[in-house]
């Protein structure tokens, strides 16, 4: 079990594969993100993505799905999140693509107020087959401390 104790500041973490279907981005588009670029081929022809091109929350979600999957994999004393920041989309993800996710500890800080837990600020950056980043944000994350 990792705890708050057993994070550094500078650690970078790389996990996870998550296939980008076509049928996938055309679904999530219909329910949450219906814009024309994310729904035909023939309306993201006229935009600058050129071909249908997966919602960025859509890719947000492929993430956290990757997130989640590290985190079984990974069992930490992790309480959830206190929010992101700076969330950038920096290039299209297109059905066909693999991404994949790295993060790096910027800081971390002990609770004042509770002295269980503390909380640390990663930077997780998504990228694609082609080691091009397709999406960044920071976000503080909430983690208890070792039992005494």
């Amino acid at each position: 079990m990792l705890y708050f104790e057993d994070i550094d500041v500078g650690t970078k973490t790389s996990f996870g594969r998550y296939e980008v279907t076509r049928e996938e981005v055309l679904a999530f588009a219909e329910k949450y993100d219906p814009q024309p670029f994310h729904l035909s081929d023939e309306a993201a022809a006229k935009t600058h993505f050129g071909r249908l091109a997966a919602s960025g929350w859509h890719t947000c979600s492929m993430t956290m799905a990757m997130v989640v999957e590290n985190m079984k994999a990974n069992p930490s004393a992790g309480l959830g999140a206190a929010g992101v920041d700076e969330l950038r989309w920096l290039k299209p993800v297109f059905p066909g693509d693999v991404l994949r996710v790295e993060t790096e500890v910027l800081e971390k800080r002990a609770s004042s107020s509770r002295p269980d837990m503390g909380s640390f600020l990663n930077q997780t950056t998504v990228f694609n087959q082609n080691d091009e980043p397709v999406m960044r944000f920071t976000a503080r994350a909430l983690m208890g401390r070792r039992p005494a």
